[in-house]
């Protein structure tokens, strides 16, 4: 009898639990709301998509400008209590109860539900749910740039760092410091702002390097190097860093479809040497009938691969200029480069061109962006991220990942789980930061929107774009009123052929 009793009593309870969750999402007065057999168009679009457990909380909007007031439950297959945002047009969440949440539910499925007042109206939405990634994401933030678009005479720009964890954005440097430069292309050594380069140019180029908190300017052109030193990349020991050097040209086309195409009138690829202020040259790498450019290392410090093209008349024939992926070896020993230039994804083959190649940090993996032709594919609609499979051999569009419009500037996190990229799938015209993760297998998950408070509102209000991301292992520290001094005052050290 006590073991019906015990039985009948454990029913009950199970009953009670289940009646409280079902119920967790149906508060009076929403429990009478006329359901809607459908998922609530919302922005930004996080419907299925893949978090890692301390990203920002993703607050959203919905697409409708004429919601009168939202309320939004989330559960979790490993708590009873839910995550909640009422009283409010927008779903917004508290950060440490999003993180503790998150966490608890490392690994699982979430079930969201939506529902909305408008024209007096309550209307119940079809749940969707996310999925909150096993991997980690162990990088504190982001690093970008952000800019007016480039058919627009920018004003204010710089380089800004972002943690992931909130909502918290800090200027790294604005050109506010060094007025009329143009902060351009950096990035750290596998992530580790301990060592930091970039560019910038205008009438007091020069080019950073910042290694553990002391900064040196330098000098790029010499007899051997005519150009800037641009389009960086750490060697994993940190003994030296790769950069190209350009002659870039900008155009507008008349098409109304097309806007703009950045090309390169030469280019070649080197490797710089900060101990010494020295550069490693090689013929192999700056050849007159090629263009060579973003030249990156391989995890192991053995290899640099690099984009390579013909070189085509400009500018009529800037259609014709479609770059393959090349490889050559690299002793880091010796500072010396092989005595031969491998070809690793010919795109030209495909009627292609393929540029940005960013290796995973694993091994695994370059990731890489195909567009129709050119080396500045953040302007082609149809400029798509590859990945290439370094055992295999194997190329194939991120397709989960890409979009419609523009998928371009990629980099990955330290663990090679997440990457990041800028994307104008939103309007056609900004790009913004996307992220998304990549499993054991190679598998890709929908990307999701950098999350802000807010997010309609803000993106709406937000006239710039973000390019070059990069994720950082902790915050950039750079003083930034003495680099902007130091910008203008032209001291620069000299760079010289080893």
């Amino acid at each position: 009898m006590m073991k019906v009793l015990k039985n009948l009593l454990g029913v009950l309870l199970v009953g009670v639990v289940i009646a409280s969750l079902s119920a967790c999402c149906y508060p009076s007065p929403w429990i009478y709301a006329k359901e809607v057999n459908q998922f609530p168009k919302i922005f930004p679009d996080y419907v299925g998509v893949t978090v890692p457990a301390n990203i920002a909380p993703l607050d959203f909007n919905m697409v409708d400008d004429d919601i009168e007031d939202m309320y939004v439950c989330i559960l979790g297959p490993k708590t009873i209590e839910g995550l909640y945002s009422y009283d409010k047009k927008y779903a917004e969440f508290d950060v440490d109860e999003w993180h503790d949440f998150l966490k608890k539910n490392k690994g699982s499925k979430l079930t969201v539900t939506v529902f909305v007042e408008k024209n007096g109206e309550r209307f119940k939405y079809k749940d969707f749910n996310i999925y909150v990634s096993p991997y980690e994401l162990n990088d504190w933030g982001l690093t970008y740039r952000r800019i007016a678009p480039g058919y627009e005479v920018y004003g204010k720009l710089g380089l800004y760092q972002r943690n992931l964890s909130n909502f918290e954005e800090t200027p790294i440097l604005e050109n506010t410091a060094a007025p009329g430069a143009c902060l351009n292309c950096h990035t750290a050594n596998r992530t580790n702002p301990d060592q930091f380069t970039f560019h910038v140019r205008g009438d007091h180029g020069a080019t950073l390097i910042s290694q553990h908190g002391k900064r040196e300017w330098l000098k790029a052109k010499n007899d051997s190097l005519h150009g800037s030193m641009v389009y960086p990349y750490w060697h994993p020991s940190g003994k030296y860093c790769a950069y190209s050097t350009n002659q870039t040209h900008q155009s507008f086309h008349a098409i109304r479809s097309e806007r703009i195409e950045v090309f390169d009138q030469a280019s070649d690829v080197f490797v710089y040497q900060p101990d010494t202020h020295k550069l490693i040259l090689d013929t192999l790498l700056m050849t007159k009938d090629h263009y060579e450019t973003y030249p990156v290392f391989s995890p192991d410090g053995k290899t640099m691969y690099f984009c390579s093209s013909t070189a085509e008349p400009i500018p009529s024939g800037y259609k014709d200029i479609k770059y393959n992926i090349c490889k050559i070896a690299f002793d880091p020993v010796a500072g010396k480069f092989g005595n031969k230039v491998d070809t690793i994804f010919n795109a030209r083959a495909m009627g292609k061109s393929a540029t940005h190649p960013r290796p995973s940090y694993d091994g695994k993996y370059i990731m890489f962006t195909m567009s129709d032709y050119g080396c500045f594919p953040i302007w082609h609609k149809e400029a798509d991220n590859w990945l290439l499979d370094l055992k295999t051999g194997e190329a194939r569009p991120m397709t989960i990942a890409n979009s419609k419009n523009t998928d371009s500037w990629h980099n990955w996190s330290k663990d090679s789980h997440w990457f990041v990229f800028t994307s104008r799938r939103g309007d056609g015209l900004y790009t913004r930061l996307y992220l998304a993760c990549i499993d054991d297998k190679g598998n890709v998950s929908k990307p999701f929107l950098l999350p802000q408070r807010n997010p309609k509102e803000y993106y709406d209000e937000l006239l710039d774009s973000y390019n070059t991301p990069d994720f950082t292992s902790k915050p950039v520290e750079l003083d930034a009123r003495a680099a902007g001094n130091e910008i203008m005052s032209d001291k620069r050290i000299p760079t010289k052929v080893r």
